[in-house]
This record gives structure tokens, C-alpha cells and sequence, in this order.
């Protein structure tokens, strides 16, 4: 056997096996999505998401307290409005009395070191439940749209958020939000964190369920990237970080890491995101529940993958999981 070829000296120990990667897993990469509902005292189970629940912003101290105390550092809030009056341009999304705000400014009191991230849509608070505003015919009307989420950014930005993540896929938001953020003074205080690369994927089913975001009519496929679509989604990292995005995201993760690693060729000097998105984690508790594979080995297994792509920063219904298995 030629010298070259033995390869398992290298990798025969434990330690020696953990410095194959380039890049370990650590708990700062990880963001943690929580739903927050407007029942301020709202801890309500979401059957498809294991051990994930909508919490109402009382709830919030309880919820995070222990977790802030295993290591947690960011989380990433999505608004479940269930009790408002919705409507076409998605007036409640930055409501100073809604969901989102609240859960904002109770969390900068109760724990100054999280770091907040909002998402920006308008999906959970529009009539029709698109993702922008509409046309008489139902397909998108772009300019209004853009300017509509600009504008929730920059309430989100003044009410304490440090970051703000669009996820709507409208044309031209990343520069509209940038330019409103100039306009406030807010560009130097709030980090933008775009959906790049969003696809119009089949595995968002249980998030819709925990955000009640699905659309009344048609679907999104007009404005989410077709699954095929690698050469948009390359055209749209790059379009974004000519706008004045300041992580990239790509979104779903696992089905995508060939994304995942274009973009950190695309954008190698920006912070890169992955979102492991409600299907991928139901899918992963589905395949442990069934006796398939170990729940923490494919964690660590599907996880290990989106960093191997590139990804330096993981949104992840497992996070609280991570908190406890990376002290191990």
C-alpha cells in the first residue's frame, strides 16, 4: 500500500477526529426562533413542531431565563397575531401594542445581552396572507411592498431590535430598508439580515401552522426561488450584498448546502446564514421517533453539514437542544 494512502492515523482518536473541520460548532451560532402570540399570557403547544410553542411576552422571562443561563445568545422573533384586525397592507406587523414590539422591549429590559432578531414579513398580518401588498389581480405590487417592510424595519429598529431579517423575497427591499435605515439614523445601530436565497419549498408546512401565515389564495412561488433555481439564487446573493446586506441567509438548509457553499463563495467576507426551517426538524424528530437514527447523532449530523457548506451562523428549532449537548 502506497504511503498516501493511509488516511485513518489521522482521525483513529476522538480529538483527533474534531480537528477534520475547518470550523467547530459553537453555541453563538446558533439563533433561536420563538413565535410570539398577542395573548401576553399565551404558552400554547404547536403539535408540529416538537417541544415548540407560540409565548406571549409574560411568559417570555420564565421561558428564556434558563436558557440565557446554558449559553443562549440570539434569538429571532416571528409575530402569531390571533387577535387583531388584519388587513391588505399589514397594518398590525408594527403595531407599538402588537406582539413583536412588546416581546422586543420586554426582552432588552429582562436581558440586555440577547441579541434580537425580527423577522420582517407581512404574511402574518395581511387579510390575504402574501408576503407584500397586491394588485386588484392578486399578483404583487412591488413598491408599496418595499416600502411597507422598510418602514416595519424601522419600528422594529426603534423599538431596540439589533437586527432585522426580511423574508418576504420582494425585489428591492434590501436596498429600500438600507436607505430607510440611512434616513432614520439607524444604519450604523441595525444589522440587516437578508433571506437571500429563499426557495419555495415544501418544508414550511409546520411553521405555517405555528405562524398561521398561510396564504388565503394561490401560493409563493411567484416571489420564493423555484427549487431548481440556482443560478437566481446565486443573482440574488449578489444583488443583496450590492444592496447593503450585512449577512447573507439561505433558506431551507440541508436540501440547499450546495447554495450554502456558493454563497460563501459569493459573499466570503459576510457573516452567512442557514435557516434549518420547521420541516427539517419535525423530519429529523419524525426519523428518530420512528427508530430510524439516534435524535442527537442526526442533530449533530445535519447541523455539521450546513457549517461544512459554509454556514457561520445556524436558525434552529434545536438550539435549546445544543445548549445542553455542546457542554458535553
Amino acid at each position: 500500500m502506497d504511503i498516501s494512502s493511509i488516511l485513518q492515523g489521522g482521525y483513529q482518536h476522538p480529538l483527533s477526529r474534531s480537528w477534520q473541520g475547518r470550523r467547530q460548532l459553537t453555541k453563538s451560532m446558533f439563533m433561536y426562533p420563538i413565535f410570539i402570540t398577542d395573548d401576553p399570557d399565551a404558552s400554547v403547544v404547536i403539535s408540529s413542531l416538537p417541544g415548540q410553542r407560540r409565548w406571549g411576552v409574560n411568559q417570555l422571562e420564565s421561558f428564556l431565563g434558563p436558557l440565557v443561563k446554558k449559553g443562549l445568545k440570539s434569538v429571532i422573533l416571528f409575530g402569531v397575531p390571533l387577535n387583531c384586525e388584519k388587513d391588505g397592507r399589514g397594518t398590525p406587523a408594527d403595531d407599538p401594542s402588537g406582539p413583536v414590539i412588546q416581546a422586543i422591549k420586554k426582552i432588552r429590559l429582562l436581558f440586555p445581552s440577547l441579541y434580537i432578531a425580527c423577522d420582517v414579513c407581512l404574511c402574518e398580518y395581511t387579510s390575504h396572507g402574501h408576503c407584500g401588498l397586491l394588485h386588484t389581480d392578486g399578483t404583487i405590487n412591488t413598491k408599496p411592498s418595499v416600502l411597507r417592510l422598510a418602514e416595519v424595519s424601522v419600528n422594529y429598529a426603534k423599538a431596540g431590535a439589533h437586527c432585522v431579517a426580511p423574508s418576504d423575497m420582494m425585489d428591492g427591499r434590501i436596498k429600500a430598508i438600507k436607505q430607510a435605515f440611512i434616513d432614520a439614523d439607524l444604519a450604523s445601530k441595525c444589522t440587516l439580515m437578508s433571506y437571500s436565497a429563499k426557495f419555495a419549498s415544501a418544508l414550511y408546512g409546520p411553521f405555517r401552522d405555528a405562524a398561521g401565515s398561510a396564504p388565503s389564495f394561490g401560493d409563493r412561488k411567484c416571489y420564493q426561488l423555484p427549487p431548481t433555481a440556482k443560478g437566481l439564487a446565486r443573482r440574488a446573493i449578489q444583488r443583496d450584498m450590492v444592496e447593503g446586506a450585512d449577512i447573507i441567509m439561505v433558506k431551507p438548509a440541508l436540501p440547499y448546502l450546495d447554495i450554502i457553499s456558493d454563497a460563501a463563495q459569493l459573499a466570503p467576507d459576510h457573516p452567512l446564514a442557514c435557516y434549518q426551517v420547521s420541516g427539517e426538524f419535525a423530519m429529523v424528530h419524525a426519523g428518530a421517533a420512528a427508530g430510524v437514527y439516534d435524535l442527537k447523532t442526526m442533530a449533530f449530523e445535519t447541523t455539521e453539514s450546513m457549517v461544512r457548506a459554509g454556514a457561520t451562523l445556524i436558525l434552529s428549532y434545536f438550539t435549546p437542544d445544543f445548549l445542553d449537548w455542546l457542554e458535553m
